[in-house]
């Protein structure tokens, strides 16, 4: 059944579109940046991707996750935008002036309100307050970074490693254009109360009045956050959100030679994304998308729903192939309850996927009759044995 509506919802949406093999991806556009992504914030559709899960060093747009972390600890309760830390000889010396990074020229042993740490980091990427937040939260930088692995695994970033809480190189530091903006989505969605930190253009500490780094913020683009980084073996790159006639975009990209090389393949990738595609919706929040088989249930299927409108976005004037296919382990074993997240819908266009939804169960499946258990066990013997012969030969 699933197929079917699969089939019928995507070449309604896309003029020409059909379910096909995956083929080339689309080269109607072109960056010099060695990584790139393009979301959709509010679907989390990918409009454009280069080398999106091949890992990199992020510089400095590390303190992305150090912020999530710090804002995770505040909207719990467990930290106050008052509460202060003190400055360590070690983020002094490290990440401070005598170090020549960036800085927010902490002074040595000074205490300092967690909020102006955080606004020392994402505005003036100071390396100093960002190690004083790790060590004020962990204790330690060591201990802080085992603290980003773990809240990195929560969080979904599954390809990402890190070491330090700044984006000092090291090569156990390492991302990827993927879940760096799946993490610029998750700051956005979850901390609107901090996110406006990323927005303002300029801060000044102990007399030194430092402009914003992201270079986004002086274009007519509608942008509003996230962070810049570079360093000599990750060339330049940014993680980077902007809005225009409602639509978010999230841009990740990184690997450029110079910061004007930065700034210009980012204004062309957030035009492009805002004015090459057209919004199309294939289902509607509780439609009915597919069905997963379950076993031992007093039904042998239960339907698949999305929690939102499932859309995609269209080259405007192409025909395009796209390829559908709802992904879970199975089949679902009963008891199975209403609004468990048990399969996604993923879509393709070309040999790139563009959207992955996460999809619930439509109602509860309780355990069936002995009878059906029986006969459910019987056809799973027998599948298993089909599927063991055919891997023999």
């Amino acid at each position: 059944m699933f197929a079917t509506l699969l089939r019928s919802a995507l070449v309604a949406a896309v003029c020409g579109a059909t379910l096909a093999a995956p083929a080339l991806a689309d080269s109607s556009f072109q960056t010099s940046a060695p990584f790139a992504l393009l979301m959709d914030y509010d679907t989390g559709a990918v409009l454009f991707e280069k080398n999106a899960d091949a890992t990199m060093a992020p510089a400095s747009t590390t303190k992305l996750l150090t912020a999530e972390i710090v804002f995770h600890e505040l909207k719990e309760g467990r930290l106050h935008p008052d509460d202060r830390f003190e400055v360590s000889e070690n983020a002094w010396r490290t990440g401070g002036a005598k170090s020549h990074g960036s800085a927010t020229f902490l002074e040595l042993h000074s205490t300092v309100r967690i909020e102006d740490l955080l606004r020392g980091m994402v505005i003036q990427s100071g390396n100093d307050a960002a190690i004083t937040l790790a060590e004020g939260i962990a204790g330690t930088e060591s201990n802080f970074a085992a603290l980003m692995n773990k809240r990195a695994a929560e969080l979904g970033m599954t390809r990402s490693t890190f070491a330090n809480s700044w984006g000092a190189g090291d090569p156990h530091q390492r991302v990827t254009p993927r879940d760096m903006a799946h993490l610029a989505a998750t700051i956005i969605a979850n901390y609107p109360d901090y996110y406006r930190y990323f927005s303002e253009k300029e801060f000044t500490w102990n007399k030194i009045r430092q402009l914003n780094r992201n270079p986004l913020l002086t274009m007519d683009l509608g942008a509003d956050g996230l962070k810049t980084g570079d360093l000599a073996e990750s060339g330049f790159g940014l993680v980077g959100s902007a809005v225009q006639n409602g639509q978010r975009l999230i841009l990740v990209i990184n690997g450029l030679k110079t910061a004007t090389d930065r700034a210009e393949e980012s204004r062309k990738l957030f035009n492009w994304g805002f004015h090459s595609f057209d919004s199309k919706t294939l289902f509607q929040a509780g439609d009915v998308v597919g069905a997963a088989s379950v076993f031992g249930g007093a039904q042998s299927q239960v339907p698949l729903v999305a929690k939102g409108p499932v859309k995609i976005f269209v080259t405007r004037g192409a025909s395009e192939k796209l390829t559908a296919k709802i992904v879970y382990k199975g089949p679902l074993a009963a008891p199975v309850g209403e609004g468990d997240e048990v399969a996604d819908l993923k879509i393709w266009r070309g040999a790139s996927e563009v959207l992955d939804v996460k999809l619930k169960t439509a109602n509860a499946v309780p355990i069936g009759t002995l009878s059906q258990r029986a006969l459910d066990a019987g056809i799973e013997m027998a599948s298993g044995l089909i599927r063991k012969t055919f891997a023999k030969d």
